[in-house]
């Protein structure tokens, strides 16, 4: 018998589908807002991606086009934080991962990280209490590390965050470069993520997974290349969080149904659906699931235990 979320699924029913329960473990918090959210706040209408792009720097010169001039100054980047929550609450995700770089502390007055994360529990408590949030530290891979340990350790401090990701350009430093904070990090007991393998290759992502000692990987796809690493990615229940729409706008996948998230699940990898950045893309979660659907790549029961793996740390191997 047909889950709700398979029933759904079959009949294309997007109403239906937004209301059942989801996760989006690869969110860029700042740019994955509601765009009428954004535009009822900010008077900026972002219009999303309608080409794709062909690489980071192009990526990040739409962003501060774009987000950079709506989430201007510490509080305008709380707007954008409070767009996502509205977003989620919106596509029925309940569990969410997101936060703030750590390098945005040096906005605030004094550097108070202490009421930069007052102001995000704020708005968590305010735009959507019912979701489980998971406060996350985030590192940009440009930044040197002494930076990076310094701007990281009041963080640290509050022992309320849950999780840490690196982000950007996956050729700015070696992933070595980054351990220091990683240990930092799990000494906290916070979940190790890390980008790899959206630009790279197989091999990256093995590299960034065993010197940052990873829990889950942010993207990830390379790995589809390689059954070698994609073994070790099973074998130690290494999650995937891809982004199949990012991918694609981003000229990393060629289509949807050409996507190597098939390839992956099939040969053991844990994966999730998220949606990276949805002001860019233009998606919310439920669009990346029917999206999926639609273009063939799973079945519905598949697309549906994939939606139950994002809701636990605990996951089931396909």
């Amino acid at each position: 018998m047909a889950t709700a979320f398979e029933a759904a699924l079959l009949a294309g029913d997007i109403p239906a589908l937004r209301a059942i329960p989801k996760a989006d473990l690869h969110n860029h918090i700042i740019g994955g807002g509601n765009r009428d959210y954004v535009r009822d706040r900010t008077g900026v209408d972002i219009a999303p991606l309608d080409h794709v792009l062909n690489s980071m720097d192009e990526m990040h010169e739409w962003s501060g086009k774009h987000t950079g001039v709506a989430f201007k100054g510490p509080h305008g980047r709380m707007v954008g934080i409070e767009a996502s929550f509205v977003q989620a609450r919106l596509h029925g995700v309940t569990r969410l991962d997101g936060g703030e770089d750590v390098w945005a502390m040096t906005l605030w007055e004094n550097r108070e990280v202490a009421r930069l994360t007052q102001t995000m529990r704020d708005i968590h408590a305010r735009a959507a209490p019912e979701i489980e949030w998971i406060p996350q530290m985030g590192l940009s891979r440009h930044c040197p590390i002494k930076y990076l340990m310094e701007w990281s350790a009041p963080f640290f401090d509050l022992d309320f965050y849950q999780s840490i990701d690196l982000y950007a350009d996956e050729f700015a430093q070696p992933i070595n470069v980054f351990k220091p904070v990683y240990r930092a990090a799990k000494a906290k007991g916070l979940r190790l993520r890390a980008h790899a393998g959206e630009w790279g290759t197989a091999d990256d992502v093995w590299q960034a997974v065993e010197e940052l000692e990873l829990d889950e990987v942010q993207h990830g796809i390379a790995a589809a290349s390689s059954p070698q690493v994609m073994r070790f990615l099973a074998d130690n229940r290494i999650r995937l969080n891809v982004c199949p729409t990012s991918n694609i706008m981003l000229g990393r996948v060629e289509s949807m149904a050409a996507h190597p998230i098939r390839k992956l699940f099939d040969a053991g990898v844990i994966v999730t659906v998220n949606t990276d950045d949805a002001l860019m893309f233009g998606i919310g979660a439920t669009d990346e699931y029917l999206a999926l659907y639609r273009a063939g790549v799973f079945t519905a029961a598949e697309l549906d235990q994939i939606r139950l793996n994002g809701l636990t740390d605990q996951p089931l191997r396909p």
